[in-house]
């Protein structure tokens, strides 16, 4: 073989493999890795690879690459960098994970400007979906889980309730709604404080509660440590022997912080769209993968939206024949419906968010372990934020 032979299959080689790199699928994930929300960052990584490896790396002919990046939790400018990263550096093909809402809205303009599909997997602001034609959400909105617990709290004797919420854009959604449907409902709002994001003092905020002698407490922060601080101080303060009830949306009992609340969490009601003990084989089936592959971690809405999120990618993909143009992808997940670890969803075409079952728990002791035990639902239900 003369050297030019060999010159011109080296080029023919070096170009196929160049081509079958260019067929990789690139998903850039912006997770919090780093910092208070670090967990729940892991555990949609987690459940983005367990999807994977339970239906293999390929789809319509293209391998699937996840690229990650940390964005340390709450810092929107870290966010935005890494997206823009993901997107010039490592030209992925699509961006998804999102913990946080403050990342989701500094990336949204980002997917408009490059038309790439961005997949949120947890944050919870109604509006992220309206920031760009681009997004389509696979956890849930804060007033679609927040206005079945005011409407519990309504049918179950509840006339007056003080209302304490996160100083940001989820906070604020959900102090909103309940207020709104609890209202409309014939309750009263007695009192209301927002908290500050990182970590708050919750004591004048209990006595202040206590103080005002409502039927129940309406609580959203943050999942992670402060709700066990703020159960642990609700008990600690006497608020439930003067008789008030502690309501709250799920994210205050993540199935990862129970254990630390301990028996002071038990009673607590709470309305949410997942929990590790909803009973189907859809999520038995998911549970006894996810905790044995991730032995110790116990799965929660976290790891739902995720396993959700590569889900509809996978079945979109299916639908382009792997093609990640942001308009076809945009148009084969409008309308999508799947049964869910969590039950039926579906997305809705109009706002390209979930729609979906809210259940209303109670926490209790199941064996050895503390379990957001559903007890009623709320059925097929869209995000009230969005009129």
């Amino acid at each position: 073989m003369s050297k030019l032979q060999q010159l011109a299959l080296f080029t023919l080689t070096a170009a196929a493999v160049s081509s079958a790199q260019a067929a990789d699928l690139k998903i850039g994930m912006v997770l919090p890795l780093s910092g208070p929300f670090a967990a729940h960052g892991a555990q949609i990584e987690n459940s983005a690879r367990l999807y994977i490896k339970e239906h293999g790396d390929t789809v319509a002919g293209r391998k699937i690459v996840l690229i990650i990046k940390d964005d340390t939790g709450i810092a929107p400018t870290i966010s935005k960098r890494q997206a823009q990263n993901l997107l010039i550096q490592d030209k992925v093909d699509l961006l998804a994970g999102f913990g946080m809402t403050p990342s989701a809205f500094a990336v949204a303009p980002l997917a408009t400007e490059t038309q790439t599909p961005m997949i949120v997997m947890n944050a919870a602001t109604s509006s992220i979906t309206t920031k760009s034609p681009y997004i389509v959400r696979t956890s849930m909105t804060l007033p679609q889980v927040t206005a079945p617990i005011a409407t519990w709290a309504l049918a179950n004797g509840i006339k007056t309730v003080y209302s304490i919420a996160a100083d940001y854009g989820p906070g604020h959604d959900a102090e909103t709604q309940f207020k709104e449907t609890f209202t409309q409902g014939g309750g009263k709002i007695i009192g209301a404080s927002r908290t500050p994001v990182n970590n708050p003092d919750f004591a004048p905020f209990l006595q202040k509660a206590k103080d005002s002698k409502p039927d129940a407490v309406f609580l959203f922060v943050p999942a992670g440590e402060q709700g066990v601080a703020f159960v642990k101080g609700f008990r600690e303060r006497g608020l439930d022997k003067a008789g008030i009830q502690l309501i709250a949306t799920g994210d205050m009992t993540d199935e990862n912080v129970l254990a630390a609340m301990g028996d002071p969490a038990l009673g607590v009601i709470t309305s949410f769209h997942y929990s590790e003990a909803h009973d189907s084989p859809e999520n038995k089936a998911f549970v006894a993968a996810y905790t044995q592959a991730y032995p110790g971690d116990r799965p929660n809405f976290w790891t739902v939206g995720g396993y959700d999120g590569m889900h509809l990618i996978y079945e979109a993909l299916k639908k382009t024949h792997g093609d990640t143009n942001g308009d076809a992808f945009m148009a084969a997940v409008k309308g999508m419906s799947w049964m869910s670890p969590r039950g039926p969803v579906s997305i809705d075409p109009a706002t390209r968010d979930i729609i979906q079952n809210v259940y209303i728990r109670k926490v209790e002791r199941v064996g050895d372990l503390l379990q957001n035990v559903e007890f009623d639902k709320v059925a097929d239900v869209k995000d009230p934020g969005k009129k």
